[in-house]
């Protein structure tokens, strides 16, 4: 090979898969590359037919082949890779663990957060979505598992539905799923896997009992490929029910933020999901109090759903070995509120508002956190 064609070859193996944020030449997704007369002769492989990310693919080789110089233009071959191929691919990605088998056990140093709440209407859904995205504008790898399975809001508050209502659905690579990708989060929700039945109805409704949600956030958790992720966040549907349950059977190391708004109609029933969490032998890491009293114009506080609901919360709580603070206290902002609507996290939208300022604070206080390794085993040997 030419030196020129070496130089076209490390262009091109360098350009990322959007999907699986690695490198094509990592994935061996890169064929045949030669150069011809100052045409660059590309060859790449795509994971399967019709993949989503293909346009971007070939938009970003070409690019890059181009931009190599002696060459003055591109012919991209693009093919498909072969069973065998995407066999060794999904293998590769699982850095040899079995399929289907849990990467967030109890030996990984991913940090699992579930997100939780008494009663739905809180903004639980609200403060996961920001949350992530302000973890990961700070470099940090995030996943995000919507696990309210009957009210699933994460798309929506990504900005993941397109005009048609719909949102993407994940790639699939074999038994593997691809989480799409908003504002750095990678996210997954049984949203993205219905369909509305006619052009105005509404999207599909879930209407599952135990084995099933059991099955769902298995899957989720086994199934869809995040990488190596610093911080894996869940979205908990409200109360203490079927979901509840399997999220601590299936991670019982996980961390808990416990999301109420200031009256007592809410604080007193976010008790019990916090008490449920620790009977699994999750840790509970703090209180959001959403929904705190706003600020307005002239400088008076107004607080809509009166105050001391997170207080109350952390102290019910609380023990002598595992002290339980407020980590943030959210101000109740139209302006937060309406960004979600349209499908802007708020702190996207207006990092200055003052519920996207707090938000930030609850970020940075997570990020600055050292994981919780008690009991895990870590990946050292011996000389």
């Amino acid at each position: 090979m030419t030196d020129l064609s070496s130089r076209v070859r490390a262009a091109v193996a360098g350009v990322t898969d959007p999907e699986l944020r690695r490198p094509l030449g990592e994935l061996d997704m890169v064929r045949d590359v030669h150069v011809d007369g100052g045409t660059a002769h590309v060859g790449i492989a795509l994971t399967i037919v019709g993949c989503p990310a293909a346009d971007r693919i070939a938009r970003d080789v070409t690019d890059a082949a181009g931009a190599v110089t002696g060459v003055d233009a591109v012919d991209l071959q693009v093919g498909v890779m072969t069973p065998e191929e995407r066999r060794a691919l999904t293998d590769k990605l699982r850095d040899g663990r079995p399929a289907r088998q849990m990467p967030f056990g109890p030996d990984s140093l991913t940090r699992v957060i579930a997100v939780t709440s008494g009663k739905g209407g809180v903004g639980k859904s609200s403060i996961t979505a920001n949350l992530a995205v302000s973890l990961a504008a700070r470099g940090l790898a995030v996943g995000l598992i919507d696990a309210d399975v009957h009210g699933f809001s994460i798309p929506g508050l990504l900005g993941m539905v397109g005009p048609d209502g719909h949102a993407p659905v994940p790639t699939r690579i074999d038994d593997l799923m691809l989480p799409p990708v908003a504002h750095g989060v990678k996210a997954v929700s049984i949203g993205m896997f219905l369909r509305r039945g006619d052009a105005d109805g509404p999207v599909g409704a879930v209407a599952w009992r135990g084995p099933m949600l059991h099955r769902t956030v298995q899957q989720f958790l086994t199934d869809v490929f995040f990488g190596d992720l610093d911080v894996l966040l869940l979205d908990m549907p409200p109360g203490t029910g079927d979901v509840a349950i399997s999220v601590g059977q299936l991670l019982p190391h996980a961390e808990v933020l416990v999301v109420t708004t200031p009256q007592p109609a809410a604080s007193d029933v976010a008790v019990r999901s916090g008490l449920v969490a620790r009977q699994t032998g999750q840790r509970l890491i703090g209180v959001v109090e959403n929904m705190a009293a706003m600020t307005m114009p002239d400088g008076t506080e107004l607080d809509v759903f009166g105050a001391g609901g997170g207080r109350a919360v952390a102290d019910a709580l609380a023990t002598d070995a595992e002290p339980v603070d407020v980590v943030a206290s959210v101000p109740l902002s139209p302006a937060f509120r309406a960004a979600g609507d349209v499908g802007v996290p708020g702190v996207v939208a207006d990092p200055a508002d003052p519920a996207s300022r707090a938000v930030a604070a609850l970020a940075n206080r997570i990020a600055s956190q050292p994981r919780h390794l008690s009991g895990r085993s870590l990946p050292l040997r011996p000389w």
